[in-house]
């Protein structure tokens, strides 16, 4: 199952010197956006504008409308990258592909021309950021300019002749005063390109926002598409649940009748034999009974091995760790456990046991097909996931069948909102991953 992520935004570093720390990167994606802008906006307005005009023609037309969209679909992400990157705050991307685009050439064509996302990129590409990387740019390279060219006024202007000048900014602002123009121009140029630099990183954020606020407005997923995601997860997640019970119910059925029902038969059949031939034998009927009672006894052992598939007692009372350590000390191959728990951990008993499952289901594979000599399980929390983490040193290639084993794993798995991962080269070592979420307390 694959879940919504939701990313939470990074704590962002406050004060004026965490300003000059992100200007380079502020800088740079100021100066850059506009370039891709008028890029975007001339491509993708030249193919939606010659689908439009030939639209007549259908197929043509809508060759040029699809390729606008994916154009625009390209610039937009990478707008959302760049600008992510710059202000290190996430936007959620939308969902480009759903079953219906799945369903050959029509349903894709469906998907793309009905997807609301691609027409807000094709706005964002062929309009808004054209118009706002125009504003942005020209007001970063001004200030830009201001600033540096103020700030180093006093030495390029020494190689201005003075003959060469007919404006003064200090005599334009002081007309009636006697001093020297150049030195008090110089001044009057130096502490406006100082203001300016000093001031630019506050440019510079808040243009880079203006940039992150009509990105994550635009171009950023709905959030009905979460709840949509939601729904289809909580689908597959309820059906492959469904498939693994009733599997297991099979399985069960099929592995009852095949063992100790045939052994019931004939335990059954051995008794009556013996009785008859009690009077008449009584030294057959003696060896009848005591193959009854190995018959017996064979009988228990697969229905205790078949009782491994449900939650023993002492998984109820003692825990998972004690349930497996059982687990192991019954096991064909020797088996370690380690436990990774906290020690004053506890877990809900639903994710004990279909833990307890995994652990000696994939156990009992290992047995039977793995030829390995030794065996480890390894229990422990990561991030609010249960992880069960079986290791067998056998010849590996081990896959999932449908039907056995592994496959019947993913889909309780699956049911459960977790995960399975397997890793098994050839020649081994094996590892089975399985990752239960562990609802918050």
């Amino acid at each position: 199952m694959t879940t919504a992520t939701i990313t939470e935004t990074a704590p962002r570093p406050r004060g004026y010197g965490s300003l000059w720390r992100a200007l380079p990167r502020e800088l740079l994606y100021l100066l850059i956006t506009f370039p891709i802008a008028v890029t975007g906006f001339a491509v993708s307005l030249g193919l939606f504008w010659a689908g439009v005009g030939t639209i007549v023609t259908f197929f043509i037309g809508l060759i040029f409308l699809v390729g606008a969209l994916y154009v625009a679909r390209g610039f937009g992400t990478a707008t959302v990258a760049l600008v992510e990157w710059t202000t290190r705050r996430p936007i959620p991307r939308p969902a480009w592909q759903d079953a219906t685009a799945r369903s050959g050439f029509l349903g894709w064509l469906r998907a793309v021309i009905g997807n609301g996302h691609y027409w807000l990129y094709l706005l964002h590409t062929a309009l808004l950021d054209f118009i706002i990387s125009t504003v942005t740019w020209t007001l970063t390279i001004v200030w830009l300019s201001i600033g540096l060219g103020g700030a180093t006024s006093w030495f390029w202007s020494m190689f201005i002749p003075v003959s060469a000048q007919d404006f003064y900014l200090s005599r334009w602002l002081f007309p009636r005063g006697q001093f020297d123009v150049v030195l008090v121009d110089n001044l009057l140029y130096l502490g406006i390109g100082i203001i300016f630099l000093v001031t630019l990183p506050l440019v510079t954020r808040g243009l880079t926002t203006i940039h992150w606020l009509v990105a994550r407005g635009v171009l950023a997923a709905f959030k009905s598409d979460a709840l949509l995601k939601e729904v289809a997860d909580l689908t597959d997640s309820r059906g492959a649940a469904i498939a693994a019970e009733g599997h297991s119910l099979r399985r069960l059925e099929r592995d009852i009748h095949d063992g100790p029902q045939q052994r019931l038969v004939r335990l059954q059949m051995d008794l009556a034999a013996a009785e008859r031939q009690l009077d008449t034998d009584p030294e057959k009927a003696r060896d009848l009974i005591a193959e009854a009672m190995e018959q017996s006894k064979e009988a228990l052992e697969e229905l205790r091995a078949l009782s491994r598939g449900f939650a023993p007692p002492i998984l109820l009372d003692r825990g998972l760790i004690a349930a497996l350590e059982s687990a192991a000390d019954r096991a064909a191959i020797p088996t370690r456990v380690v436990s990774e728990l906290p020690a004053d951990g506890t877990l809900p008993q639903e994710i004990e046991r279909n833990a307890y499952f995994v652990a000696s289901e994939a156990l009992a594979n290992a047995a039977k097909h793995s030829g390995a000599t030794e065996l480890d399980v390894r229990v422990g929390l990561d991030d609010g996931w249960l992880v069960v983490a079986v290791t067998d040193n056998g010849v590996g290639g081990a896959v999932a069948t449908p039907e056995h084993g592994i496959a019947g794993l993913e889909e309780r798995l699956r049911g459960l909102g977790g995960t399975l991962e397997v890793v098994s080269p050839t020649g081994g070592p094996t590892v089975i991953t399985a990752r239960l979420p562990v609802p918050a307390t």
